[in-house]
């Protein structure tokens, strides 16, 4: 069954608000959780099985083109200008460090999603930015 195309930034919207609720907080296993991969945002959440495969994710079209073979790939999104990664971050890094990168580029890349859809509709609508309606 096909299933309908999710939104980048609705799903970037609901995985900060998982991340501010304490969502990776819950410690209802046996191991740490796993950013993306224990949340609502993961395709597979809650399916032991993992059938869906990582390419039918909405995050990919973030993973650079050479790391979508990663396993997950979504855990090579550049999260800062330094180029740390999930995985990076995973070998070095606390989980409140981890946890604070992860809201910080969650909230950066939700700000970015935003302006662009704001100057997409505005072009679509043919208001230029900056100017009045009705002005010469």
């Amino acid at each position: 069954m096909a299933s309908k195309k999710r939104d980048l930034l609705e799903v970037l919207r609901l995985e900060l608000e998982f991340l501010k609720g304490g969502g990776y907080r819950k410690w209802s296993s046996w191991r740490p959780q796993i950013f993306f991969e224990d949340s609502p945002t993961c395709l597979n959440y809650g399916d032991p099985e993992r059938k869906r495969p990582c390419s039918d994710c909405v995050l990919m079209s973030l993973v650079p083109a050479g790391f979508r073979e990663g396993k997950p790939p979504c855990h090579y999104i550049p999260l800062n200008g330094q180029g740390d990664t999930i995985a990076s971050l995973h070998q070095w890094s606390t989980s409140d460090e981890m946890e604070t990168a992860v809201s910080e580029w969650l909230m950066n890349t939700i700000q970015k999603l935003e302006l662009e859809r704001t100057l997409r509709q505005s072009e679509l609508e043919g208001v230029v930015p900056g100017k009045n309606v009705g002005q010469a």
